[in-house]
């Protein structure tokens, strides 16, 4: 598995690179169980490190180093590692196991400032600190899985999401294992991006598949015509539709293969994307058949924004503005890439928190309910993104919050349908229980149930005459 979803996290690098502040901070983000390797040997031993050194020298430390390392087996656990920790082959094979492991590096002359003086073993000598750190660097290189240079990029990281400028051309370096691959795309997207897709997967790719929307029936075509074993992956390049189709596909040929989503719309780069929910449409709703399927890598390339049609980039930034108001920040202001990679992240964090949408991962539906009951409503002809900036208003308008920055990053306007229509599909995605997504006071309140009227009138003002 190449996200962290049953497995722990584990952080290494070398001494004074502030392993355990990430791990504290990625914790919270993830509400996980944050420990340090060290700290741990000092409980169970009831010495200090360096005293632990003094009386048993540095081969009884690691002795100790590799009992404590099991811990790592403890899926939801991050755990951060002693900067020599790596050098055991106990704790590389417990590393590659059971763990994500993100290297935290830093420069040598930095990690020699914060540590001088300090009672730290090894931190004594400045020679002898320089020579350590050259010893280590290749161990650090051998057992990591990501690089982070921040906490997005650990979230990131943790999620098995991949964000970067030309991704598209190392799509087969990112893909796990050595199996066979299958290419899904649509034939918008396969004109535009497929000959490099299908350049960049070169000898892996055994097939290519064009889909025209996510109906069951797109669904058994495609499945009818994979042909790869249980040690295959499925790639999905496209938009929402794509990754939703194929991603399904996954979960269910064989009994479930791994897949790779490479989404190309601004929606699918911030959102659809990213979690692991996979679905197709039967004629009587949306998203009706599905599963939890997270993909073993997510691979962004903001670069391929570059050929989305305006409407469909509208479509997206909907769903930026909803993620900047929950996050607190205006990440609609942000260029392209840091925009994909700080909305990217948001979800990925609030996803491996609760991946099968039970608690926290609901705070995604900001907004929804009403955008929903709107699609539903214009029997679809409504864009999601249109829907779904209506719906914002319509959240933030019953959370006493200011509407101007859906307003002036959005304009949404009413449409024209029909209120007892939307009311009835409302009531229907709420299943007569009117609870909504809230922000107040600079919180975020799920499930927050509401008196019928306010939600009406709520939706009426989206509607227009």
């Amino acid at each position: 598995m190449a996200t962290a979803l049953g497995k722990s996290v584990a952080i290494v690098g070398f001494m004074g690179a502030g392993k355990s502040t990430l791990a504290q901070e990625l914790a919270e983000r993830l509400g996980w169980v944050a420990t340090d390797l060290d700290a741990e040997i000092e409980e169970t031993v009831g010495l200090r490190i360096p005293e632990i050194f003094q009386r048993e020298g540095e081969a009884g430390f690691r002795k100790h180093e590799a009992r404590a390392a099991v811990i790592l087996a403890n899926p939801n656990y991050l755990v951060s590692l002693g900067g020599g920790a790596v050098e055991s082959e106990d704790v590389r094979s417990l590393l590659k196991e059971y763990a994500i492991t993100l290297w935290l590096d830093v420069d040598v002359e930095t990690a020699w400032d914060r540590t001088r003086g300090s009672d730290r073993p090894h931190a004594g000598s400045e020679r002898d600190f320089r020579r350590l750190y050259d010893k280590r660097r290749p161990l650090y290189e051998e057992v990591a899985d990501f690089k982070p240079r921040d906490l997005d990029d650990a979230v990131l990281a943790a999620a098995g999401v991949h964000v970067g400028l030309g991704l598209l051309d190392r799509l087969a370096d990112l893909i796990p294992g050595e199996g066979p691959v299958a290419l899904v795309t649509d034939r918008h997207v396969a004109g535009i991006h497929g000959a490099d897709a299908q350049l960049a997967l070169g000898k892996r790719l055994v097939s290519t598949h064009e889909v025209t929307g996510k109906s069951s029936a797109e669904l058994e075509g495609l499945w009818r015509s994979l042909r790869l074993d249980r040690g295959g992956t499925i790639v999905a390049l496209g938009g929402g539709t794509t990754t939703d189709l194929a991603g399904f596909a996954a979960a269910t040929y064989m009994r479930g293969v791994d897949w790779v989503a490479v989404p190309t719309s601004l929606v699918g780069q911030v959102d659809a994307a990213v979690g692991g929910k996979t679905a197709i449409d039967l004629p009587e709703a949306k998203n009706l058949v599905g599963a939890f399927h997270w993909p073993v890598r997510t691979v962004i390339d903001p670069a391929l924004l570059t050929t989305l049609p305006e409407e469909e980039r509208r479509n997206g930034l909907a769903e930026v503005v909803k993620t900047g108001l929950l996050a607190g920040e205006p990440l609609w202001e942000l260029p392209d890439p840091e925009l994909v990679r700080r909305c990217a992240a948001y979800k990925a964090a609030l996803c491996l928190a609760d991946p099968y949408d039970q608690g926290a991962r609901r705070a995604l539906n900001l907004g929804h309910t009403f955008g929903h009951a709107l699609e539903a409503a214009s029997g679809y002809e409504l864009s999601h993104g249109r829907a779904v900036a209506l719906g914002l208003l319509a959240a933030l308008r019953l959370s006493g919050r200011d509407t101007a920055p859906v307003e002036e990053t959005l304009a949404p306007e009413p449409v024209r349908v029909d209120r007892a229509r939307a009311w009835e599909a409302l009531l229907r995605d709420k299943k007569g229980r009117l609870r909504l997504v809230l922000l107040r006071d600079d919180h975020v309140y799920v499930d927050q149930e509401m008196p019928e009227a306010d939600v009406r009138a709520a939706l009426d003002a989206l509607i227009a005459e």
